[in-house]
């Protein structure tokens, strides 16, 4: 049992804590208050570990003084306190460490004086989702700062085939050195195709072969978020330290920076930081570098400096065993016709797919029959209707040029002239008409034009159909087209 001292002690230095996170905030108080610890009082010196030299200079400047008057309202004795670096005999990095909070070893009761630290446990790794993750030091830190990782999303489930087998194995490569092969590593490709189970699978391996390495994952919006927190409350240096203290930084999704101008000089920073310590850099995008629209070309140049590696639109083959294998899994009984079936009619993407199978155990299990093709096409009558009739902006684009003999490239052109510029407008309205897109999603699909653009087209090409029977003809022949 504890004794007094040591309750008093541990009672003050809570709320010391208490004070300092009421009076800095909580964003201050995650970022540079949180990591304290408490390594010991001695003739009136209060010693105050941090987990880094870089945080040791930031504490000692911004909040030393601050500290000590708190603990000098607190106990009457402390005339000073000391910022220490905790550990500091590993050799390796600072921001490479595990942080294990110091053990304290307390004097005899009725004194505080001898108040000591003691040596720290040994650091172990720690994994996510393992289900024995050590949840202390760098795991905590890894929780707060990264998106969490989805523990289904790994090498061994992901099913590999033509389209995605380059991705897959320059993923691997990447996950399996330990030293930085490929940088950055730059997947692509549609929705629902692959690119964010193969970021959770580099992840889930480096953890796995080296869990020394500091991985983070986030999606680019989580990025930008970050970012303007840190802008708001003044908090930049944190944000720096963090994001250029990794060993692997993950971001999924970079086209959602386009057009933001600030997050992207933020982002060239950090790029530029850890290429220049070596540490690996891993992205995903829906386009290519050379694609992304609204990304300046000092940013475009660098996301294609390593390995762009593109993961193309599944094939039947392909979809038929990421069905098989995830119905095995399930220890789900479907019929090879009901596989053949889903694999040849939902082509769109893989989620959509498996979604389709999860509708149908649900079903089997709710409902207690067992799964047919008759039961697939009931329960999931809405799902393939909508995909029998589903055209992308893409389809649309490339059936108006033929039609019109323009060029494919003529739908992104800044060009004006009337033979590019109503063909480009019929585009536009079908794309209005036949897919779920918004209108800023379509003026982007055009040369990253204005969703106005788009609005005025779709007008300009109501009135034409309302006043002109043939040009009334020719859209309803390209709908047709598209639809068949």
């Amino acid at each position: 049992m504890r004794n007094e001292t040591t309750a008093s002690v541990e009672t003050q230095w809570a709320r010391v804590r208490g004070k300092l996170r009421a009076e800095f905030g909580e964003v201050a108080y995650r970022s540079w208050l949180k990591p304290l610890t408490l390594a010991g009082i001695e003739d009136g010196e209060v010693r105050i570990a941090v987990p880094t030299r870089f945080m040791q200079d930031w504490v000692r400047t911004h909040y030393a003084e601050r500290l000590r008057a708190l603990w000098k309202a607190e106990n009457k004795i402390i005339r000073n306190i000391e910022i220490i670096i905790a550990n500091p005999a590993v050799s390796r990095p600072a921001a490479e460490r595990p942080v294990v909070a110091p053990r304290l070893d307390f004097a005899p009761a009725g004194t505080t004086k001898g108040l000591r630290m003691a040596p720290p446990p040994a650091a172990r790794p720690s994994l996510e989702g393992d289900g024995a993750a050590d949840k202390r030091g760098a795991g905590e830190e890894r929780e707060d700062f990264g998106a969490p990782l989805d523990p289904r999303f790994t090498f061994d489930n992901f099913v590999i085939g033509k389209p995605n087998e380059f991705a897959t194995a320059a993923a691997r490569r990447v996950s399996e050195e330990a030293k930085v092969p490929l940088n950055p590593l730059f997947l692509y490709g549609g929705v629902g195709l692959g690119k964010t189970h193969l970021m959770h699978a580099i992840a889930w391996e480096i953890r796995k072969r080296h869990p020394q390495r500091k991985v983070v994952y986030l999606s680019a919006e989580m990025f930008m978020y970050r970012f303007i927190r840190a802008l708001r409350f003044k908090d930049m240096m944190s944000f720096k330290e963090q994001f250029r203290s990794v060993d692997v930084l993950m971001i999924d999704d970079v086209q959602f920076i386009s057009g933001k101008d600030s997050t992207q000089e933020e982002f060239f920073h950090t790029f530029n930081a850890l290429v220049d310590q070596n540490r690996q850099i891993v992205l995903s995008a829906d386009k290519s570098p050379a694609d992304l629209e609204g990304i300046e070309d000092r940013v475009r140049s660098r996301l294609g400096w390593g390995l762009v590696a593109d993961i193309h639109p599944t094939t039947y083959e392909l979809r038929l065993g990421i069905l098989q294998t995830k119905a095995e899994k399930m220890g789900l009984q479907v019929p090879p016709k009901v596989l053949e079936f889903l694999a040849h009619k939902i082509t769109s993407n893989v989620r959509e797919l498996e979604g389709a199978l999860n509708r149908i155990a649900a079903h089997a299990t709710l409902v207690g029959r067992p799964i047919t093709f008759e039961t697939a096409q009931d329960v999931l009558h809405d799902l393939l209707r909508a995909n029998d009739r589903r055209v992308t902006i893409e389809e649309i684009q490339k059936r108006v040029a033929e039609h019109y003999s323009i060029r494919l490239a003529d739908m992104h052109s800044p060009r004006r002239a009337r033979l590019v510029a109503r063909p480009r407008q019929v585009a536009m309205y079908l794309a209005k008409q036949l897919t779920s897109r918004s209108l800023p999603e379509i003026g982007r699909k055009f040369g990253g034009r204005d969703h106005t653009t788009v609005m005025h087209a779709v007008k300009k090409i109501e009135e034409l159909r309302a006043t002109d029977s043939s040009f009334a003809e020719d859209i309803e022949l390209l709908r047709r087209m598209l639809e068949a």
